[in-house]
């Protein structure tokens, strides 16, 4: 088994088809996220607090759906979602449907240190004002700058110098989609996990298809016997059965990183510490992802 390295990190900026003009916007907008988190994890910080760097720089790019690049719904109405999992204890903090929270996946970790898991619409923005987090009026998280088309959620799973190990997404839902829809992105198990023993994951797709499916669940379960890249073509295997469109990226316990998508595009970016950050729009880019 190859010895983990002091630290790894990927990130992902949703599975989806990338307009030609717009994928440097994305490789460059996913390398400022994963460096970002590869600066706290040199330093010797949290696996956690990487997570959450990451997934601030991808909500503050309008690039991306999530954030200040989410898409209004049937109502016009931007609602907002967001995870992170702490592999050491299990913990989970969870927001959904959320519209004035400007980094969601902030208030997301707050909730890592309470009881509840997931707190959605009026409740989970009362606690976010309670905890001092940032607000902001609605409009300023709708997309005005490109257009999304896809199934698109942000994601980053990290391993930090003492092993422990935190997978977060966050996203700005699906264009039109019913007002209070809720999909797999807040949802462990279905958008993401981590467990210290095992690995994390992160994923984006069809959100209806990956709760189905559990699939973030599938896919930890595999890691426990399984290499990255193997335990994702088996997720991906599953997914077949209800259809729809994924990204999966992976870190398991030993620091060894995968990703795959069955999507058009996936931008995605990681770094570790034997490895500068790199960027890719596709997975037949990276030749370097362990087996």
């Amino acid at each position: 088994m190859p010895e983990r390295p002091d630290w790894a990190v990927i990130v992902h900026g949703g599975a989806r088809t990338i307009p030609e003009p717009l994928r440097e916007r994305h490789r460059q907008g996913c390398l400022e996220a994963v460096a970002a988190a590869a600066t706290l994890l040199a330093a010797g910080r949290s696996a956690v607090a990487a997570v959450e760097s990451a997934v601030r720089v991808l909500e503050a790019d309008p690039t991306f759906n999530a954030g200040r690049g989410s898409v209004p719904n049937a109502a016009g109405e931007v609602e907002c979602d967001a995870a992170i999992m702490d592999g050491r204890d299990l913990a989970v903090g969870a927001v959904a449907a959320v519209r004035t929270l400007r980094h969601p996946i902030s208030v997301a970790r707050l909730l890592l240190y309470e009881r509840p898991v997931l707190l959605v619409a009026e409740g989970a923005e009362a606690f976010a004002r309670a905890h001092g987090a940032e607000i902001c009026d609605p409009d300023h998280l709708r997309n005005t700058e490109t257009q999304h088309a896809g199934c698109d959620t942000v994601g980053c799973v990290a391993i930090d110098a003492r092993g422990n190990i935190a997978a977060g997404t966050s996203t700005g839902g699906l264009s039109g989609c019913a007002v209070g829809r809720v999909g797999d992105s807040p949802l462990p198990g279905c958008g993401l996990y981590a467990d210290d023993a095992v690995g994390g994951v992160s994923l984006s797709g069809e959100g209806e298809s990956l709760i189905r499916t559990t699939l973030a669940a599938r896919l930890i379960q595999a890691l426990e016997h399984d290499a990255p890249q193997a335990a994702i073509a088996g997720a991906l295997g599953r997914l077949e059965r209800v259809g729809g469109e994924a990204g999966l990226i992976v870190i398991d316990r030993h620091g060894r990183i995968g990703w795959d998508h069955t999507s058009d595009h996936f931008a995605v970016a990681r770094a570790s510490a034997a490895e500068p950050a790199r960027a890719f729009i596709h997975r037949d880019e990276d030749k370097g992802s362990d087996a």
